[in-house]
């Protein structure tokens, strides 16, 4: 299998499991792995190298969490995956409503390796879009040492004593900053003209600590990006206006929080970005039919989604030609949430996207979004998210 380093320790048994059934094609296996198998990039990888052995899942539990009686525990969330060379009769996929609590079993026709009743489809790493809409960009990559980068008080000391450097301040957000309202600025040099550098000392002394970070890098591309001190390493900062997707989110939130931001603010390697989204982009991208399209393809940290735009947003199957009172329909729908998180103006997106704290006013907002978008595609009820996901991987 390519790429081995990237897949966990468990998947040998499936190997080797796959081995023994082709000495003998009556055997059946079934393992408690971690759910990482079945998501993101390992699923991509993993799963097409079983399939063309002739390997198929006849039953599965979908993601549940294991406690470890040991002290200093630490919850693990889990799959069970049977499989075998040959189709049962029944398959039976069973589904955790509480990933603490009891299954809910139900029929399927196929289970697939994202454990839903759906094709046997794998979702691979994607350079472009699956449909027409703008590509998602990463954000832009400091590798300077921290020295691009400023706090308030770091901010306020350089302009009392540099006021001339005010041009090259810029607002700057990591996901983490974009999340918790954090507030950073970082030394934007892109336009900086040499004289100009030259009158600003403490600016040159941070330049200057940049370029000697980057020498002592043990990467050799690193050390390469010494010649450039004045700039990130990789540049990618939107001309526009642009929609923000944090790459790490939290699992608890039943939205991943996405928000415009203006062309002046620096985003980090840790955004990425969609440039000139409209609201029909943002509303669908803030649906609950992308946010189980998500939570079923992303990679994780620890168990924290990991929103990356070649798994997820590439592979999205958006809403095949909607009708103009659809698209309208999504458009104010986006525009009411919006709206409604502005009512909160103290609040930060981990405050209003909070499961405990997300206010009633943008919930009912983010519902209505969610059955224009589901109008869009057809749809107006989902018995579960299998289902939602099942349907899109239809599409």
């Amino acid at each position: 299998i390519p790429a081995r380093g990237v897949l966990d320790f468990v998947t040998n048994w499936y190997v080797k499991a796959a081995a023994f059934m082709h000495a003998n094609p009556r055997i059946e296996a079934a393992l408690v792995s971690t759910n990482s198998i079945t998501q993101g990039e390992q699923a991509g990888i993993f799963w097409p190298f079983l399939l063309a052995q002739g390997v198929r899942i006849n039953f599965a539990h979908r993601t549940f969490q294991w406690n470890s009686e040991a002290r200093g525990k630490a919850a693990v969330h889990c799959v069970i995956v049977g499989f075998a060379l040959f189709h049962r009769p029944e398959k039976w996929l069973f589904e955790y409503e509480d990933i603490r609590g009891n299954a809910q079993a139900t029929k399927a026709d196929t289970i697939n390796p994202y454990l839903v009743d759906a094709p046997d489809l794998v979702v691979g790493n994607r350079t472009t879009p699956l449909c027409a809409v703008p590509q998602m960009r990463w954000g832009n990559k400091p590798t300077d040492g921290g020295h691009l980068i400023l706090s308030p008080e770091e901010k306020r000391e350089l302009l009392e004593l540099e006021p001339g450097a005010v041009k090259f301040v810029r607002r700057y957000m990591s996901g983490g900053d974009f999340l918790n309202g954090v507030e950073r600025y970082c030394l934007w040099l892109v336009d900086a003209q040499p004289q100009e550098l030259r009158a600003l000392p403490r600016v040159m002394a941070r330049v200057e600590a940049v370029r000697q970070s980057r020498l002592a890098s043990k990467a050799a591309s690193t050390r390469q990006y010494a010649a450039q001190p004045t700039l990130f390493r990789q540049i990618a900062q939107p001309e526009s206006d642009y929609l923000a997707i944090p790459e790490v989110s939290s699992e608890r939130r039943p939205y991943l929080p996405m928000a415009y931001l203006p062309r002046e603010v620096i985003c980090s390697n840790k955004i990425q970005f969609v440039p000139n989204a409209t609201l029909l982009h943002f509303g669908v991208l803030q649906s609950t039919m992308h946010m189980a399209w998500m939570r079923t393809v992303c990679g994780r940290l620890k168990s924290d989604y990991s929103y990356s735009n070649t798994i997820v947003y590439n592979t999205f199957p958006w809403p095949e030609d909607p009708s103009d009172q659809q698209r309208q329909a999504i458009e104010t729908a986006a525009r009411a949430v919006l709206d409604a998180r502005g009512q909160f103006p103290g609040a930060t997106l981990a405050d209003l996207y909070d499961p405990l704290t997300m206010p009633p006013a943008l919930l009912r907002a983010h519902q209505t979004l969610d059955r224009a978008v589901d109008a869009a595609y057809g749809r107006r009820d989902f018995a579960s998210e299998a289902e939602r996901v099942a349907f899109l991987f239809d599409l």
